[in-house]
């Protein structure tokens, strides 16, 4: 089972090294690695060149942001499976893409597989700062200020070709939007495997303390487009208690 990871990057020479060869070090024998870049100038597209034709299909231009990047890489994969890796980031062990394939071709009719992620210092991916144990998701769980990180969120090409794929209005939420989509609107078949996917390093776009208030608005805004129940209350109370516990709990594996 092929297995599309994409890399949207720009001007990230210190870290995009790390995460290609994070890529490269996996043990899945199938893997399509696409990467986008988006008119670096800092010498992230001579690193990313370097790697030669170990990355499979490189495009570099200017865009309209992130999640435009994301969704050019989409429309590039051929994978049976689309994974996303961002440039700040590495996977957990060697391990990940093997255990995800495994899950999709033990279970036919799999849709999605989703695991959880740590943030980690951003010159340490050691140090453990935060840990994101997702859950087996619930009907509701979106209005309750849930969902599963994204990054570690992988879904079948098919999924992306029936129900699109990120909506561009929202500008730090349109995973978000999209993961509540495929599973609150339209049900996807979709499992949860307990097991750390991504090490994140901390001080992301949509970790940044000045973004998350926009963040918050932008997925209120999207269920209050897909018609879910949007109670700020009940909203923010279940997502302050989420994310408390994040802080607190550790991972096993």
């Amino acid at each position: 089972m092929k297995i599309s990871i994409i890399t949207v990057v720009w001007n990230n020479l210190a870290t995009i090294g790390d995460a290609i060869d994070s890529v490269l070090s996996q043990t899945h024998d199938d893997i399509e690695y696409i990467v986008i870049d988006g008119g670096s100038t800092d010498g992230t597209i001579e690193k990313v060149l370097s790697y030669g034709k170990k990355i499979d299909k490189f495009v570099s231009e200017e865009d309209d942001g992130l999640y435009y990047a994301m969704n050019k890489g989409i429309g590039l994969a051929t994978g049976d499976i689309i994974g996303f890796l961002h440039s700040d980031d590495i996977f957990a062990d060697t391990e990940v893409l093997s255990t995800i394939a495994t899950e999709f071709n033990n279970n036919l009719e799999l849709d999605a597989c989703y695991g959880d992620i740590i943030y980690s210092s951003r010159f340490n991916t050691s140090n453990i700062m935060r840990y994101w144990k997702s859950d087996t998701f619930e009907p509701g769980s979106f209005s309750k200020g849930w969902s599963p990180p994204h990054l570690a969120f992988f879904v079948k090409l098919k999924i992306y070709k029936k129900y699109g794929g990120f909506d561009t209005k929202y500008e730090i939420s349109s995973d978000i939007d999209l993961m509540m989509r495929f599973l609150e609107i339209h049900r996807i078949n979709s499992e949860y495997f307990p097991q750390t996917f991504i090490k994140m390093r901390n001080g992301g776009t949509s970790t940044l303390l000045k973004n998350k208030v926009k963040q918050n608005k932008e997925v209120l805004a999207a269920l209050e487009s897909h018609n879910l129940p949007n109670n700020i209350i009940t909203f923010f109370s279940y997502k302050f208690i989420s994310r408390l516990k994040q802080f607190i709990q550790r991972p096993k594996n």
